[in-house]
């Protein structure tokens, strides 16, 4: 974490459109309401090979490409 300003600076710094990136932890941040469960799924090597294909051809890491993908099906199917 860079430098510390006080809450109502943060905020003005905030509204104003400006940078805050300085002044959070990122190390720290948690996104509420959404706890992360871990699932594995064993897939054959060429499934892997061809996920992280997919997921250089898009600029994200494997898990990102498969949460993606999980999530438009299930949009779909909803």
């Amino acid at each position: 974490m860079g430098k510390t300003i006080n809450i109502e600076e943060f905020e003005q710094t905030f509204d104003a459109g400006e940078d805050i990136s300085e002044y959070i932890d990122w190390s720290s941040a948690r996104r509420p309401s959404v706890a992360a469960k871990r699932v594995n799924v064993d897939m054959p090597p060429h499934m892997i090979a061809q996920l992280d294909l997919q997921a250089r051809k898009r600029g994200v890491t494997r898990q990102a490409l498969i949460k993606m993908w999980l999530a438009d099906r299930l949009e779909q199917a909803a």
